[in-house]
């Protein structure tokens, strides 16, 4: 579909859409699809899903409602942005649940066809907001409205096809992605040949959404309502190959990556729990690359598999979110003490207990430190989008079979779900993770009457990182005790004797201090290198603390950003960089688990930004109190708006 370019069309640098509507009016799907298309058109682009928590809230209230938010641009964005600039609401219910997000003058897009009596009330309106559109003081009045009927428009386009009113109703969100696809000039070949492949089965399904697609557009083209168009043009990128990519995905890639990268068949031994379901939907489809995956009746008995088969020689794997942390604490402790590889994902939720499971949290941080009895040290690495949970996913794997020991992986919500597009890495490039199985004796015995045989010890270490060798069963000669129970030194048999359990907790803490070793430097993120204020991050508060720190630049003053990847060990010049700063803050979706732990671990007083409100930190927000920690050391006002001008704000600060 091409069009003929009859209407204005106007230039932008970023937009941000969202698409609203009841959980089973694919919402989703349309949000998706739109990705999909500005994908494929070379843009920048960050995703917000926002599911309803409950399985299935009663239709048309505003706990029904799902939200897919996109944020697309010509430049390098870093977050799904703060407020939509377009609203495409299906029912009263999505548009009053999104209304006080939207910035004065944003567009809203409103199906007028569920705006009865029966569905204002459920949503809590006394009288339809859109009766009072001209009025002066109306709700709507500060935005540009486009009150039109697209399920109705829907239903007439796809008669032909004989299908029932609710079945042709249920195509509505095609119609809106054909009329925002018009809208912002996205290619739609992709999601006709999605369409295609999708419903090739029922092909009056299939043609009666392509025709709602088409129709949308058409609308856009023809209509008077919509006399501009507008274009954003593609991003620049660095050379390479590119697909959009959700955490979820680009994580459960890793895991296949890091199978093959080691050479060890990987197991995964899980639960279903959202938000991290899809990890194993996934990586069931990997056969091929000697992935099992193991659905286990509950959450203990799929970490336990996972250890058992990280005990046989594989890569033991299991994933699951907060509260299937709690339940498989004692199963991670048995990986503490047996010393075995283990990979534990963790895509964080809203908590405590069940809490907000569709939401995004990043409050499991201490539990992941010291979430197990007795001194049971693990390492941490944590992605900072969704497509670095890639890396994220290889690295953990790099230290669990290095290190011998079981790895948390902190995911959470918002990377898990969100998108964004991703440079396919060359295999060359990544890193050899080499497993170095025990095959024969490694300690010689001498007998009282001088006799000098030899014998395999499990617990004799490696001299640079500690880890004891990994013997797979059914090695002749290897066979070894294993178990929760305190091991001795060396020779591994069960040991009570208090001054080798000493000499065991402190090796065990010492091995996890040895992973400092192969950290690499940290990045300072300081341009002027003239800054008195340090933003310390982790996890998914990348994108914002970034965002944040291009509006405090640009408005004319200085802060310097470091982010890590690696919480337990701690990089070792970390505490060195905080030092050169006057003062830090710790932005995080808790409480403050993080600056407790810098402030505990290297003495500096770290000033906590702290939101727990299961979504995303907004950069805008954030901003202002980075402007003002700033402004308080270097004893100068900052204004964040003094040198943005409307023409330059989106590119150089754009979220």
């Amino acid at each position: 579909m091409t069009g003929q370019q009859s209407k204005q069309v106007k230039q932008l640098d970023r937009v941000i859409i969202r698409f609203a509507g009841d959980s089973g009016d694919g919402m989703q799907l349309t949000g998706d699809r739109f990705t999909s298309e500005s994908a494929v058109f070379g843009n920048d682009l960050m995703t917000l899903p926002n599911f309803p928590a409950e399985i299935r809230a009663p239709q048309g209230t505003i706990p029904g409602v799902s939200s897919f938010q996109v944020h697309f641009a010509d430049h390098d964005i870093l977050t799904a942005g703060d407020a939509p600039d377009v609203l495409v609401a299906m029912n009263p219910a999505a548009l009053k649940a999104n209304l006080a997000d939207l910035p004065k003058g944003a567009i809203i897009i409103v199906d007028t066809h569920d705006f009865t009596t029966r569905n204002l009330t459920k949503a809590g309106y006394d009288a339809n907001p859109l009766d009072a559109l001209g009025d002066a003081g109306s709700a709507l009045g500060e935005f540009a409205v486009h009150a039109v009927d697209l399920t109705g428009m829907t239903v007439e386009a796809v008669k032909e096809f004989g299908l029932s009113r609710k079945d042709a109703a249920r195509a509505k969100n095609m119609f809106a992605l054909g009329l925002l696809s018009w809208m912002y000039g996205r290619p739609t070949e992709s999601t006709t040949a999605f369409l295609t492949k999708r419903f090739a089965r029922v092909p009056d399904i299939r043609d009666a959404n392509i025709t709602a697609f088409k129709a949308g557009w058409n609308f856009g083209e023809t209509t008077e309502s919509f006399a501009v168009s507008y274009e954003i043009k593609p991003a620049p990128q660095q050379p390479g190959t590119y697909r959009n990519i959700s955490g979820n995905l680009a994580l459960a890639y890793g895991l296949v990556a890091a199978g093959v990268q080691s050479g060890l068949p990987v197991f995964l031994g899980t639960y279903p729990i959202t938000p991290a379901s899809d990890i194993l939907h996934e990586l069931s489809k990997h056969k091929s690359f000697g992935v099992t995956t193991f659905q286990a009746e509950d959450e203990i008995a799929g970490v336990g598999a996972a250890i058992g088969a990280s005990f046989a020689g594989s890569l033991g794997v299991t994933s699951t979110s907060g509260p299937g942390v709690a339940l498989k604490s004692e199963a991670i402790g048995l990986a503490v003490m047996t010393e075995l590889p283990l990979l534990v994902v963790n895509v964080q939720r809203g908590g405590p207990s069940t809490g907000l499971p569709t939401k995004t949290e990043q409050a499991d941080l201490l539990q992941a430190m010291f979430g197990r009895n007795g001194e049971a040290p693990v390492p941490i690495v944590a992605p900072q989008s969704p497509g670095d949970c890639f890396a994220a996913a290889v690295e953990a794997a790099r230290i669990a079979v290095t290190y011998r020991t079981p790895v948390f992986l902190l995911s959470d919500g918002y990377l898990a779900n969100g998108s964004e597009p991703w440079a396919i890495p060359d295999v060359a490039d990544l890193p050899v993770i080499e497993p170095r199985f025990a095959t024969e004796h490694n300690h010689t015995k001498t007998a009282p009457d001088g006799t000098v045989s030899t014998e395999f010890w499990p617990y004799l270490r490696d001299e640079e990182t500690l880890a004891r060798p990994w013997a797979v069963p059914g090695t002749a000669g290897l066979e070894n005790r294993i178990g929760g129970l305190e091991k001795g030194e060396g020779h591994g048999n069960i040991s009570y004797d208090p001054a080798n359990h000493d000499l065991m907790v402190r090796t065990r803490q010492a091995k996890i201090d040895r992973i400092a070793e192969s950290i690499p430097p940290l990045q300072v993120d300081d341009p002027s290198g003239a800054a008195k204020v340090c933003v310390l991050g982790w996890g998914s508060t990348y994108g914002p603390i970034g965002a944040a720190a291009r509006r405090v630049r640009k408005a004319g003053f200085n802060v310097a950003q470091v982010h890590l990847r690696h919480l337990n060990p701690f990089p070792k010049d970390l505490g060195e960089i905080l030092r050169r700063y006057d003062k830090v803050l710790v932005p995080e979706m808790n409480l403050g688990q993080l600056s407790m732990l810098i402030r505990a671990r290297y003495l500096v007083d770290a000033v906590g930004y702290n939101q727990v409100n299961g979504m995303p930190i907004k950069a805008a927000q954030l901003a202002e109190a980075v402007g003002a920690l700033v402004a308080d050391a270097e004893g100068t006002p900052v204004d964040l708006t003094a040198d943005l001008t409307p023409a330059t704000t989106a590119q150089e600060v754009s979220e």
